[in-house]
């Protein structure tokens, strides 16, 4: 039986441990796997965010903060992936599925638009009625009537379902997109990049190669992406950082991830059910994140999962954008009770936190 003070002399040799490796990232060494789990281990929540925002500092301007005004808009609710993290999607023929018409989709681009919105966040899940011809004839309508208007929209999923229904490649699907007026491609449907974690969580979306393989591909004609990562539901901490390893092997590769967005599961509706990550969990794991991801400029704040003041505080654990307005995002909000912000409150917060509030566009160009 192990006494008090072995457990004393093993938590003491932990956290000195996890402090020379702090040292020894913003110094300018890589952090593997095992040192970031050690790190993970033995740091305190005060030693990570301090040892996040130093790293965040010297890899970004330290006295501005972006954010971009933007709109969340899902076409369709229905989706046969079945994910079990989801409380969004419906299946064909539930009462309340959906698919919005093209003037329904304009209307809601213009009132973004007049809102002064740069940005549009267009999903659909993989809806097995809905093919190429009829997303890339939704983007081009979009992009004609809102040529400023930036169109990050669709997903790797989606990508791979319209692969595999139209028996194309993925180059030819994102060539296609592209020429419709698709501008950048987001992270959704990452989840974790882990086989185990995504057997159990959404075994009938893409594999983690094809996710990988997908953004490998969007980064080669040209496409930037984003990458993400929805955590806290059954993954560990080790795959975890798998995830974040995968990612950062491929900005090595290619450089085409703009920014970083690590959100919590949200389990009040979801099928899967369990408990909901909270503040100290969030912050930990976004300063691990600045601190394993050394090849990313830009981690984005996850307030909507965590609430604005949660994303105020993030501002000192690696992150140094604030996300979007999120005008209307319905996937999310189907799991649980969030909240909303407008861009005077964004401001506002970043204002607060000593930080100037920098409008930007989806490519992280400063619009003032």
């Amino acid at each position: 039986m192990r006494s008090s003070s072995d457990a004393a002399v093993n938590t003491a040799c932990a956290e000195r441990e996890a402090a020379r490796l702090l040292e020894a990232r913003l110094a300018g060494q890589r952090l593997g796997e095992q040192e970031a789990l050690l790190i993970w281990r033995g740091a305190s929540l005060h030693e990570l965010g301090d040892a996040a925002h130093q790293a965040r500092v010297d890899r970004t301007p330290p006295d501005l903060v972006t954010y971009v005004v933007d709109r969340n808009l899902n076409y369709t609710n229905v989706c046969y992936a079945g994910c079990r993290f989801c409380a969004f999607s419906r299946q064909e023929g539930d009462p309340d599925a959906f698919v919005l018409s093209p003037d329904e989709v304009l209307e809601k681009v213009g009132e973004a638009a007049e809102r002064g919105a740069t940005q549009i966040l267009m999903q659909g899940g993989l809806n097995p009625k809905i093919g190429l011809a009829e997303v890339a004839a939704l983007l081009g309508l979009v992009k004609s009537h809102f040529p400023k208007v930036q169109v990050h929209s669709l997903s790797p999923p989606e990508v791979v379902h319209l692969a595999q229904r139209e028996k194309m490649s993925f180059a030819e699907v994102l060539t296609a997109l592209r020429q419709a007026g698709l501008d950048s491609l987001p992270g959704g449907g990452a989840e974790i990049l882990a086989e185990r974690v995504r057997a159990q969580l959404s075994s009938r979306k893409c594999t983690a190669e094809e996710w990988l393989e997908v953004m490998r591909t969007a980064h080669r004609l040209g496409l930037p992406t984003t990458a993400t990562m929805v955590f806290g539901h059954i993954e560990t901490v080790e795959e975890r950082l798998l995830h974040l390893r995968r990612l950062r092997d491929l900005q090595d590769e290619t450089c085409g991830f703009t920014a970083f967005i690590p959100w919590t599961y949200q389990s009040l509706r979801a099928p899967l059910g369990g408990r909901t990550a909270g503040g100290y969990e969030y912050l930990r794991t976004l300063a691990l994140s600045r601190l394993f991801l050394d090849n990313f400029a830009n981690l984005q704040v996850s307030w909507l999962t965590q609430g604005l003041r949660i994303g105020q505080v993030a501002l000192f654990f690696g992150a140094n954008d604030m996300g979007g307005t999120v005008m209307e995002e319905r996937v999310v909000r189907a799991a649980a009770p969030l909240t909303s912000a407008t861009e005077r409150q964004l401001r506002r917060l970043i204002t607060a936190a000593g930080f100037r509030p920098v409008k930007r566009t989806t490519l992280y160009e400063h619009l003032e």
